[in-house]
């Protein structure tokens, strides 16, 4: 039987894109212990800024149906 896989995940990738992935992971949680409030804030604004993009995004679509 055929090993099932998450679409968009490759189970069989070569070594650096694991590498390239375990230090941007480290360099995040380097950033997340030395300096926890600018992470905080920087947290913040990334949430933000998704939101503000779901809004537009639903806010143009309510005018499509108008």
């Amino acid at each position: 039987m055929a090993k099932q896989t998450l679409p968009g995940l490759k189970t069989g990738s070569g070594l650096l894109p694991k590498v390239v992935a375990a230090l941007v992971a480290l360099a995040l949680l380097a950033i997340v212990v030395k300096h926890p409030a600018d992470a905080a804030t920087w947290a913040k604004s990334i949430a933000s800024g998704i939101g503000a993009i779901i809004d537009g995004i639903a806010t143009f679509v309510r005018q499509l149906s108008a």
